[in-house]
């Protein structure tokens, strides 16, 4: 990545994360020089463990909520992601203050540096933005169904009051921006114990425990790979010309959570029980991205199965438990529900 003929510089907030440490390895790969800021909440200095050392990398502790450090305010940048955010319901909602103050006064603070320096600036949105939607699949003109007193507000909300922060910079021309709204995303990196439900499902059943399912199952996802979550967000942010508005990337194969289910006991081999708990209150009954956007303006669109997807989760998940579980080869033995 160069510009003018010299190296992108390229912040990347949150990018200790699962999603973050995944885009920081992108860009390095197409040649930018990648300055990673995280707190530490959710992200993990093991995730960074193979770009430590680099000359092309660094890595500084800070939270986006407090004032940001000279050692990033005093230098100028070409791209700024913004992908700090605790995003599963159980991290978000720990500290829901937190959750939101990161979302408004965060953003907040990136885009002013966008100003200052000029970059393009890309904030990773969310699906949650569409609440519990009365449209289906969700398209971006879709306004939403969201409960803004409910206990996900500070998550949903702060993404929304974010995405208006983002827009009203652009309009009054004070920043070049892009907007993703991120559907459910998996893949090797996800912490066991963050609560979504792919690493709550591959957890389980790696180590024998019940599998939970919340509701009855019935309900659908999206699932996307993470590889293709991050090209999505490459291409979009590398997308010139006009003002696209917020676009969303995710994968439009739904699935209900039952059939996820039953795809990792079938790869994994696992004996584990299933157990039915209480539908979270405002968990989303149906959940699927309209990409005929992304398709159209990226010409971005996933390519990984999700049983591709789950076998390579699966094996890092198995790698990093310590632990060994069959996952099969042949597949035929494969069939998700009808």
């Amino acid at each position: 990545m160069k510009k003018n003929g010299r190296q992108l510089q390229v912040l990347v907030a949150g990018g200790a994360g699962f999603l973050g440490s995944h885009l920081c390895e992108r860009l390095l790969a197409e040649g930018a020089h990648v300055v990673c800021l995280d707190n530490l909440q959710t992200g993990k200095r093991e995730n960074l463990r193979k770009l430590q050392g680099r000359q092309d990398f660094e890595f500084v502790k800070a939270d986006i909520v407090d004032a940001l450090p000279p050692r990033v305010t005093k230098r100028k940048f070409d791209r700024i992601y913004n992908l700090a955010c605790a995003a599963s319901p159980p991290l978000y909602q720990a500290d829901p203050e937190h959750t939101m103050l990161t979302s408004v006064l965060g953003t907040h603070r990136l885009l002013r540096l966008a100003e200052a320096t000029g970059a393009r600036f890309l904030i990773s949105s969310t699906s949650e933005v569409y609440g519990d939607p009365a449209m289906h699949p969700q398209a971006e003109t879709y306004w939403g169904n969201v409960n803004c007193t409910g206990p996900r507000a500070c998550y949903d909300e702060g993404k929304r009051a974010a995405e208006a922060l983002t827009f009203d910079y652009d309009r009054l021309g004070r920043a070049e921006v892009r907007v993703a709204r991120i559907f459910n995303t998996y893949g090797p990196r996800l912490a066991a114990d963050d609560g979504r439900v792919v690493s709550n499902v591959v957890h389980q059943a790696l180590t024998g425990e019940p599998i939970t399912i919340f509701g009855d199952g019935s309900q659908t996802r999206s699932f996307c790979y993470v590889d293709d979550q991050v090209d999505g967000l490459y291409r979009l942010m590398e997308h010139e010309g006009p003002q696209p508005g917020p676009i969303n990337i995710g994968n439009p194969n739904e699935r209900t959570i039952r059939e996820l289910v039953d795809l990792v006991l079938q790869l994994t081999g696992s004996a584990s029980e299933v157990v039915f708990q209480a539908l979270p209150v405002d968990d989303p009954k149906r959940r699927r991205p309209d990409i005929s956007k992304a398709e159209r303006v990226l010409g971005w669109r996933p390519e990984t199965s999700l049983e591709q997807g789950l076998r390579s989760t699966i094996a890092w998940f198995e790698a990093n438990l310590g632990r060994t579980a069959r996952v099969r080869e042949n597949e035929d033995e494969v069939r998700l529900s009808a």
